[in-house]
């Protein structure tokens, strides 16, 4: 994985109920954006209570995580987006984890500083380079992840 510290951003993607230790897909990515969940209050009115409603909690929803300018390891990024919309297996779900590695290059010990997990999540966008023989790109340009969950895990919490 040393290959991979200039980009900071690994991402791993999983069977739902795979081994952690064998990816289906994996690669780098110079720019992952999408980290965002909203839950939306629901208001109800109390008798006698004049000056203000009371918040209860209601739906979370989470935005697509974006993940642009990629080299992948495991080659199967596409494979997964086609499977997925060609041929009408709209469930396929994985779990994805995307870790993000410090910059410091005088750390003999490359791991991750934090986490990001992906619940039963699903490429809704596969976007290749454009080619030109003047310049190099890329293998991935972008890639959107809808995801039905997002939480964050810190360095000290990796290993629990």
């Amino acid at each position: 994985m040393a290959e991979f510290v200039p980009f900071r951003f690994v991402v791993s993607l999983y069977a739902i109920d795979g081994d952690k230790n064998s990816p289906i897909c994996q690669g780098a990515f110079s720019e992952v954006s999408g980290f965002e969940s909203t839950m939306t209050p629901k208001t109800m009115k109390e008798g006698g209570r004049n000056w203000g409603e009371i918040q209860l909690a209601g739906n979370t929803t989470f935005p697509a995580i974006v993940l642009k300018r990629g080299v992948t390891k495991i080659r199967d990024l596409y494979a997964w987006f086609d499977v997925t919309t060609r041929q009408a297996n709209y469930a396929y779900r994985m779990t994805g984890i995307i870790e993000v590695y410090d910059n410091n290059r005088f750390n003999q010990e490359i791991k991750p500083i934090l986490s990001w997990k992906l619940e039963r999540a699903m490429a809704t966008k596969f976007k290749g380079p454009d080619l030109s023989a003047t310049s190099s790109q890329v293998a991935i340009e972008e890639l959107h992840l809808v995801h039905e969950g997002l939480s964050l895990q810190l360095e000290d919490q990796q290993n629990e």
